[in-house]
């Protein structure tokens, strides 16, 4: 079964909440026939989009190819989530790569937050960007564990940004039950994803680049120069960009070992009105500690935006809704009977580490995908290192690819099931609050 035909309809977006409230762009022609570029980008995320306008701003002639419409997949449906750092905390980057790296890796996540409000600023999109993401904890040693963080960044890089919050101060905030503590980040922030994934395409497009849409790629021929082969033509060029994150299929087995995708799911209430105080106080988002992680924040038009629940396979569940409002109402326990109007499920891509796996897959290929839940900023910093890369300026795709890529155990046909009891077990925890 191909993920990207399993859940959704040909050239079609979800019908989100994120849908429902941007202005569509045109649809862009497929490709037939032959042509030649500089560099063919296949994926149209915020990866392929930031790599491809990137790319046109150096002057390079730039194809991008997409199978269904820009921001298709994971780009335009999640939780529109800016944060600071990597997926992987500091402490835990220290131990895998060292202190010297680690280091390089949240200079270059700092820059993933200036690269993306940056292309926001420069081009004018209208994607609803805000300041600020609190990280709320459940219990007291994980209170002390948030802090004890904050006081890490502060310390050794230089990081100010992060408000300890005590009870009090988190219930002020979100006055959710179930929270006892956190932080603060007002140098994080969040933002509409879909209209970003748009505004970038209508940048791209402005700057030169070819964009083609429902044109799948089922074959690279890699050579000096490369051929992409599509459904009805192919492209000739001379550098190729993967930027298929959770979509990629078998078209590089290389990263599909490494990188398996996963999905997860969002719901939007029915606007709440002035009851939106009693989720939110101020217009920040929220990512709370749990494995499978909680993220919630309000819309423009005071709805509730809940993320959480993940499954493993291909298909979605019949009921999105029910799924997550389990772990709304868990938080949210006085919206037990709101109702929700619109429910959507997204494939992302994880890796076994939980960083991004950005690599040189040959002479004049490139690839950049598994960002585990944190791709708004780091997709749209991996498509500049890239276009960086191809220009000769190689160091910070460096420094990402240097951290360690285990394949998954089991190839692609047994790693699901082993997913699956790994993050059965960790779900436990979470219930029994281990």
């Amino acid at each position: 079964m191909n993920l990207l035909y399993s859940n959704d309809r040909p050239g079609q977006y979800p019908e989100s909440w994120y849908a429902a409230t941007t202005e569509p762009l045109a649809p862009f022609a497929p490709l037939r026939g032959e042509t030649r570029a500089d560099v063919c980008v296949v994926g149209a995320g915020f990866t392929g989009l930031s790599a491809a306008l990137h790319l046109a701003e150096r002057g390079m002639d730039v194809v991008l190819i997409e199978a269904h419409r820009v921001g298709f997949g994971a780009s335009g449906r999640n939780g529109g989530q800016l944060g600071s750092g990597q997926r992987q905390d500091q402490i835990a980057l220290e131990k895998m790569v060292g202190r010297d790296d680690a280091a390089k890796l949240w200079a270059l996540a700092e820059e993933a937050k200036s690269v993306t409000k940056g292309l926001i600023e420069r081009h004018g999109i209208e994607c609803h960007l805000k300041s600020g993401i609190a990280h709320m904890a459940f219990t007291a040693s994980e209170v002390a564990e948030e802090h004890g963080y904050a006081d890490h960044l502060e310390t050794r890089y230089g990081y100010p940004h992060l408000e300890k919050l005590d009870c009090d101060q988190a219930q002020a905030i979100c006055p959710s039950p179930r929270y006892v503590g956190g932080s603060l980040d007002m140098s994080a922030a969040h933002l509409h994803p879909l209209a970003y994934a748009l505004g970038l395409a209508r940048a791209a497009t402005a700057a030169g680049v070819r964009i083609y849409e429902r044109t799948e790629v089922h074959r690279i021929d890699e050579g000096q120069p490369s051929m992409v082969a599509t459904d009805k033509g192919r492209v000739t060029a001379d550098h190729v960009i993967l930027a298929c994150n959770g979509y990629l299929g078998g078209l590089n087995r290389q990263v599909a070992a490494r990188v398996m995708p996963i999905n997860n799911f969002v719901v939007a209430t029915e606007p709440l009105g002035d009851a939106a105080a009693r989720v939110l106080t101020r217009d920040v988002a929220v990512a709370d500690s749990k494995f499978v992680v909680n993220y919630f924040r309000l819309s423009h038009d005071k709805r509730l935006l809940f993320g959480g629940g993940e499954t493993y396979g291909y298909r979605f569940p019949a009921d999105i809704g029910a799924l997550v409002r389990k772990p709304m109402t868990q938080i949210f326990p006085h919206l037990g009977d709101v109702k929700i109007d619109y429910a959507w499920g997204g494939t992302l891509a994880i890796t076994m580490k939980r960083m991004p796996y950005l690599a040189r897959l040959g002479p004049n290929m490139l690839s950049a995908s598994g960002y585990s839940g944190h791709g708004v900023g780091t997709a749209s910093l991996s498509g500049k290192l890239m276009a960086d890369a191809i220009a000769g300026e190689a160091e910070g795709f460096d420094v990402l690819s240097r951290v360690p890529a285990t394949p998954f155990p089991g190839g692609t046909a047994f790693r699901s099931p082993l997913l699956v009891l790994a993050m059965t077990w960790y779900a436990t925890r979470d219930r029994l609050g281990i």
